[in-house]
């Protein structure tokens, strides 16, 4: 079913033609974008199915056979490491026979996947290997059934930097291709990531539309009255904004110093340049994944739309050396991990209240600073794009 923008008195094409405008001129996303839960399934046809966006960790896969339900949009989506052979793969999370929906809990799978309703089952990698009584009691097999045409629907996965990315409609360019630019800045980057879930990792429910975090996240402008903290050593002077229109946008810190209270540090990636000595990179690569790099750690936020008006973030903390997971080192993980959810933390009030403003009527969008907002504009101009197909 081809999805279109909703045709009211509100939502006009015109309105998102704003953003498109030079930045000292533009406006920004219209309200209902936000509020409106028509506006979501527009987003989720013309940004999240014919794109790639992030569903979850590889790290979260953490044995063969680790299987993670998720579901974006109402569409259920299975994430598995097989046995078999030990890739990580995504199907629909759904039966072939009669559509249940197969596994509700993240789980370690001994053997196949099996439907609990009529008990067919699927290997790790997908295909169908039991179709009980499908011909009548007794009789698993029937001449007009073709098992082979019956195996679980495969969703267009890519891999990169531990993040799991899906394209559910299959068109999408390749993954290295359309985001070729972030891969090259980051290649140096290119390492092996190492985490643990328990200590490194977090999630925070908010109250907003998705959109909302992404743009908060982009900007350091915020930086002097929301981060005091972060602000005492990486103040507003020292960012330069990262601008990439048409596919991320973000922000580079110059003092990047990490200092623990445990007198610990963690190991720097291998063959960094010393321009990486004090200096921190965080993007958003659109549209739902925060990402940030440093010289000794790295770290993925994926935001997860669940309506209009709530989300969940998901983080996860990387480090360069298996070594860094050592016991050793567990209270200045934690410290790094409690540092990272503070500032996320800092940033709901401003992200939620955002949201609750865009219910204003005579709110236009607003401004854009033309040095200050400029990532900002990046996204919006990117969205307006999406929306109108431009």
């Amino acid at each position: 079913m081809k999805i279109e923008i909703p045709k009211n008195n509100i939502l006009k094409k015109n309105q998102l033609e704003l953003c498109l405008l030079d930045i000292k001129k533009a406006k920004g996303i219209p309200n209902e974008y936000y509020t409106e839960d028509a506006c979501l399934k527009v987003e989720q046809e013309k940004i999240f199915n014919n794109g790639w966006f992030a569903i979850g960790f590889i790290n979260d896969l953490d044995q063969p056979g680790s299987v993670i339900p998720v579901t974006y949009f109402n569409n259920p989506m299975l994430i598995v490491r097989s046995k078999e052979d030990n890739k990580v793969r995504v199907f629909q999370n759904v039966c072939r026979h009669r559509g249940m929906k197969l596994i509700d809990e993240p789980t370690v799978l001994k053997g196949a996947i099996r439907c609990r309703y009529h008990s067919w089952c699927y290997k790790q990698t997908g295909e169908n290997c039991a179709t009980p009584h499908i011909g009548g009691p007794g009789i698993n097999f029937h001449e007009s059934i073709d098992k082979n045409e019956l195996n679980l629907f495969e969703v267009r996965t890519h891999i990169w930097r531990g993040v799991v990315f899906v394209n559910p409609d299959g068109n999408a360019p390749k993954f290295e291709d359309m985001h070729a630019s972030i891969i090259k800045r980051w290649e140096i980057f290119d390492q092996e990531l190492y985490t643990d879930q328990t200590e490194s990792s977090f999630k925070l429910e908010l109250n907003s539309n998705w959109k909302l975090a992404v743009e908060n996240y982009l900007e350091a402008y915020h930086l002097p009255w929301v981060h005091p903290g972060l602000n005492s050593y990486s103040k507003l002077e020292d960012h330069e904004n990262i601008v990439n229109y048409g596919n991320y946008s973000g922000q580079i810190s110059y003092k990047y110093n990490p200092i623990f209270s445990t007198g610990k540090k963690f190991k720097d990636f291998k063959n960094l340049g010393s321009e990486w000595n004090s200096k921190g990179e965080y993007i958003v690569l659109f549209p739902n994944l925060i990402m940030g790099v440093q010289r000794d750690h790295t770290f993925n936020q994926i935001i997860e739309p669940v309506s209009s008006e709530k989300i969940i973030e998901h983080t996860q903390i990387y480090y360069s050396d298996p070594k860094m997971l050592d016991q050793k080192y567990q209270s200045t993980r934690l410290e790094n991990a409690h540092l990272w959810k503070t500032v996320f933390e800092e940033d709901i009030f401003v992200v939620e209240g955002m949201h609750k403003g865009r219910y204003a009527k005579h709110f236009d969008g607003g401004f854009f600073s033309p040095l200050m907002d400029l990532p900002t504009h990046v996204f919006h101009d990117w969205y307006a794009r999406k929306i109108l197909q431009y």
